[in-house]
């Protein structure tokens, strides 16, 4: 499964009110992204959140099509509230509050995956 890593420019200094933020954080609806036509095009599989100092980092694990992914995500009221309450703790503005900015930040703030290893990927090859 693959992920995506998406930064966040901070101000150092807040880690306890940013975690505040986090620890009342509204799942998304379903973990299932659908397409257009209501067919699955990805799935969410997990997320974690990690900071440190004057960079936040958002790891998604997920199935599928990550730019359908952008788009679910930027219509979860829970991501919506998160993006909204970070502001004030942000040294680089997010322009989130629309679907074409969410996405367009999304694909601006997302890191170049170097190399993924997963437990899985050596069961998968093994009993092939």
């Amino acid at each position: 499964m693959p992920f995506a890593a998406i930064t966040y420019d901070i101000k150092a200094g807040y880690e306890k009110e940013i975690t505040e933020i986090y620890t009342g954080f509204r799942r998304v609806g379903s973990p299932v992204v659908k397409g257009d036509g209501g067919e699955e095009t990805a799935r969410i599989l997990a997320t974690a959140v990690f900071i440190r100092d004057d960079t936040m980092v958002r790891v998604i694990e997920y199935q599928g099509d990550l730019k359908a992914i952008a788009r679910h995500m930027a219509v979860q009221p829970g991501v919506r509230e998160v993006e909204e309450r970070l502001d004030p703790y942000l040294t680089r503005p997010r322009a989130t509050d629309t679907v074409e900015g969410f996405i367009a930040t999304f694909e601006r703030s997302l890191l170049t995956c170097m190399a993924q290893m997963s437990v899985r990927d050596a069961t998968a090859q093994s009993t092939n």
